[in-house]
């Protein structure tokens, strides 16, 4: 059995910590129309700046890696401008994201399109850069990918993923931005036909990671229906069965009509396919899918047009493939057809087809992202200042001091690192701290964005980010009391943006907005300003503790059996430590006042 685990585990890589790196700088060598930017594991194609000057949109996309050749191998003429890669399965912070977009975007008239996967990770890390660009004065805006197939129920849950579509989307995007077509009728156009895009996948393995075995464990003689491309279990598992009698389940459930995510498909209807490697499949097994799958479509009288069969989105080596169908029309055949020079798309044996001439291309030999300068915002009054300082340090050391109990609490419906994710983000504010002009709350918060993204990563770095930048934005006049309430909703208001999560989904959501809720009651009231943050904070112990008994309707815990879900949802707990924390901690300072 050890044996078993440990061959689980054989890569041939250099280092777990700097395989993703390592695999970027391969693929450059190999192709050297790209650039990978110093420091940052940030792809952009070399004639950047020709882009730019012809006044054409520019794309960027990223994710975890993990996925190869995606994101990196779609990056060229008439596909992606750039891309952003994170480590294995792990969204890239938004600092890192946000340096990718002013690379592309800066002194780029005709703006930039952001395009992203359905996972939460990606959807808060992408959003905070965007966010954060956008008050820089770039014009970005961001498009959304979810056309998985597997997600049956209607009830709402973490939603429906982004999987092979998303390259579909590349390309036509890309050929739209050939062409010189703007902003607004990209998005427009992508949104119309990722409602005519379905995707559903099978595998008879799972993956392993660089640092570990596999992510779960499935028997010899079964396969697993419906599961992204994280590593994650599917929706149910199958006894092992023929190649067609796989493509008629694949397909039953992606047409399936009491299913939320279902794609109909009908007799005339024409149609693009792509049969995608998720890793680990021989050719023989993949043109055996692809032969079925086509006379599945065929059968039912629909017209399959287009047929795409390679590896295009991976799950590492997994064994299983996804198929992706499209509905298509001349437009889209036009633009799928259309030239790129991203070295990972695989086309069809077109010999009719007909490709624009490629521009000339000059390489660029560095990108220079300038500074963009910041107003600090309105002063705190001195004392003010110490009372901010001292609220900080509180809630931070509250925090570290809470490792073990959030841990324990994030193993009923998490990986069980909430408490060493928050942690580290606690420890980082500490170390950085002397260094924040804490009499300027706006920039203080940016900077407290900037440490939480960038040391605590993923979900939890993600939606402090989107906290702590959408607080820093109501600072803009003054810092009373009431401002710093609404700092709060604001906070709030971007991440239910971003997070797709409400109040009721049991999440962090739960605690912070009826804290917001009664410390906005108290202080219109005109309430003792102390008294008011008693109250906030009794309301968010009270509302953290209440998560116990909700459904969860957002985040990873979404997925979990919610039988096995008994205890506080960590991050709404969370919240109610800190806020207590910063509660006890301006109340300390408040009395050794002089009378």
């Amino acid at each position: 059995m050890f044996e078993l685990e440990m061959d689980e585990r054989k890569k041939l890589i250099n280092s777990a910590n700097t395989c993703v790196r390592d695999s970027l700088k391969g693929f450059i060598a190999a192709n050297v129309g790209l650039r990978l930017i110093e420091n940052a594991n940030i792809v952009v194609r070399h004639d950047l700046e020709e882009v730019k000057r012809s006044n054409k949109v520019t794309l960027i996309s990223g994710g975890g890696s993990g996925h190869e050749p995606a994101m990196a191998g779609y990056v060229g003429l008439g596909m992606l401008t750039a891309c952003v890669q994170g480590e294995i399965f792990t969204s890239p912070p938004a600092a890192v994201i946000l340096n990718c977009i002013r690379i592309v975007a800066q002194n780029n008239p005709a703006g930039t399109l952001v395009i992203l996967l359905n996972y939460t990770g990606d959807r808060l890390n992408f959003g905070l850069a965007v966010e954060r660009a956008k008050i820089e004065g770039l014009l970005v805006d961001t498009f959304i990918v979810n056309e998985d197939c597997a997600l049956v129920s209607k009830d709402k849950t973490a939603g429906r993923r982004g999987l092979c579509g998303a390259v579909l989307i590349y390309k036509i995007a890309g050929a739209m931005a050939e062409e010189g077509r703007s902003l607004c009728e990209i998005k427009s156009a992508l949104t119309r036909k990722l409602s005519e895009m379905g995707t559903i996948g099978i595998s008879l393995s799972a993956c392993s990671t660089p640092s570990s075995g596999k992510l779960f464990k499935i028997n010899f003689d079964e396969m697993e229906l419906g599961l992204g491309i994280h590593g994650e279990a599917g929706i149910s598992r199958l006894k092992v069965c023929s190649a067609s009698e796989v493509v008629h389940i694949m397909f039953n459930h992606m047409t399936r009509e009491d299913s939320a995510s279902r794609l109909k498909i009908a007799s005339g209807d024409h149609l693009c396919l792509v049969v995608n490697n998720l890793g680990g499949l021989s050719q023989l097994e993949m043109n055996i899918m692809t032969k079925e799958a086509v006379e599945y479509l065929e059968n039912i009288g629909a017209v399959v047009t287009r047929v795409y069969c390679g590896t295009f989105v991976t799950s590492l080596e997994m064994a299983g493939v996804s198929l992706t169908v499209f509905k298509v029309d001349k437009t889209d055949l036009f633009y799928l057809d259309d030239h790129t020079e991203a070295s990972s798309w695989i086309k069809s044996f077109l010999p009719e087809n007909k490709v624009r001439q490629t521009p000339s291309l000059k390489p660029v030999s560095d990108f220079v992202v300038s500074k963009v300068s910041e107003d600090f915002g309105p002063k705190l009054s001195p004392f003010g200042c110490d009372l901010f300082n001292h609220a900080l340090q509180t809630a931070c050391q509250a925090i570290i001091s809470s490792e073990r109990q959030l841990n324990e609490l994030d193993k009923e419906g998490g990986d069980g690192d909430c408490g060493s994710t928050l942690k580290r983000g606690a420890e980082e504010i500490l170390s950085n701290l002397n260094k924040f002009p804490t009499l300027y709350p706006k920039e203080t918060l940016f900077r407290l964005a900037h440490c939480a993204e960038m040391s605590m990563g993923g979900c939890s770095g993600g939606l402090y980010g989107l906290f702590f930048t959408g607080a820093a934005q109501a600072f803009k006049i003054d810092c009373s009391p009431k401002t710093w309430c609404q700092a709060i909703n604001l906070g709030v208001n971007m991440m239910k943006k971003y997070g797709e999560a409400e109040e009721g989904d049991r999440t962090m959501l739960d605690a912070l907005i009826p804290a917001c809720a009664s410390l906005r009651l108290h202080l219109v009231n005109d309430g003792n300003q102390l008294d008011a943050l008693g109250a906030a904070v009794k309301s968010a112990e009270t509302s953290a503790a209440a998560t116990a008994e909700l459904r969860a309707r957002a985040g990873r815990a979404s997925y979990v059996n919610s039988d096995l879900l008994k205890s506080p949802d960590p991050g709404a707990h969370a919240v109610g430590i800190w806020m207590r924390a910063v509660f006890e901690g301006i109340k300390q300072k408040v009395k050794a006042l002089p009378k």
